[in-house]
């Protein structure tokens, strides 16, 4: 990650990936910028974890054992659109094909990510879906010297 901390105080996160290694990275990741983020293994125990803890975001593997990311997306964002509430989705797998993407974004995934995982990328990324202003924070640099180069642009 880069040298500046972005803070994500106050955002909660689900993340749901069969591997262990990438939800313990994920976690790690995100609690350092203060998120609260509830990992899942498969789409059955992410669905059980939705009933309790309400998500400002979804960070899924497309192929998980039990069922597909597709269909746990799906089931997701029925049950916030139930609460009232959307909910973003960041599609993170390991498959770099153009077919996947596009099957990923056309059935409401919002970004598909490749893995090996960019952390710049997905936090940025993770910022941006939940309406965090952290570019500031990224670019190293501090308000009046992003107000100069924004007058410039």
């Amino acid at each position: 990650m880069s040298n500046q901390s972005m803070s994500f105080q106050g955002i909660r996160l689900l993340v749901v990936d069969n591997d262990f290694d990438t939800r313990t990275l994920l976690t790690y990741l995100f609690e350092l910028g203060e998120a609260e983020i509830i990992t899942a293994a498969s789409a059955e125990e992410a669905i059980e974890i939705m009933s309790f803890f309400k998500p400002d975001i979804l960070i899924s593997d497309i192929y998980l054992p039990d069922e597909d990311g597709y269909s746990l997306l799906l089931k997701a964002r029925n049950l916030e659109a139930k609460r009232g509430r959307e909910i973003p989705a960041i599609a993170l797998t390991a498959s770099a094909d153009e077919e996947d993407r596009n099957l990923a974004l056309s059935l409401g995934y919002d970004i598909y990510l490749c893995k090996p995982i960019d952390l710049d990328e997905l936090a940025f990324v993770v910022a941006s879906l939940v309406g965090i202003d952290n570019r500031l924070e990224i670019l190293g640099c501090n308000k009046a010297e992003a107000s100069k180069q924004e007058s410039f642009n």
